[in-house]
């Protein structure tokens, strides 16, 4: 389980990023064309505005490592519900 701190943070941030994502990319299009001020602009917007600082996290635990993009969660509690049997479709191979 990760810490809430963290959790609280990365929600934080995905909200910020859904808030300026049209902004960003109208910038970058100005950037593209050349224009400087539009460099300076972009660059009085949040840090956390940018998509590259949110961070896959697993959806029942948080965990931020091994994230599993096709299911939402991470390895670990793939591993548990796979098990389980509690993901349709997915069972614990044997050869």
């Amino acid at each position: 389980m990760a810490k809430k701190s963290m959790i609280a943070r990365d929600v934080k941030r995905a909200k910020l990023v859904d808030k300026y994502a049209e902004k960003r990319a109208e910038l970058k299009k100005r950037i593209a064309a050349g224009d400087m001020e539009a460099m300076f602009e972009l660059n009085k917007l949040p840090k956390d505005s940018s998509a590259v600082r949110k961070r896959n996290r697993c959806q029942l635990d948080g965990r931020p490592r091994g994230y599993m993009r096709e299911f939402g969660i991470s390895r670990v509690k793939f591993r548990q519900l796979a098990g389980a049997g509690v993901i349709p479709g997915v069972k614990k191979s044997s050869w």
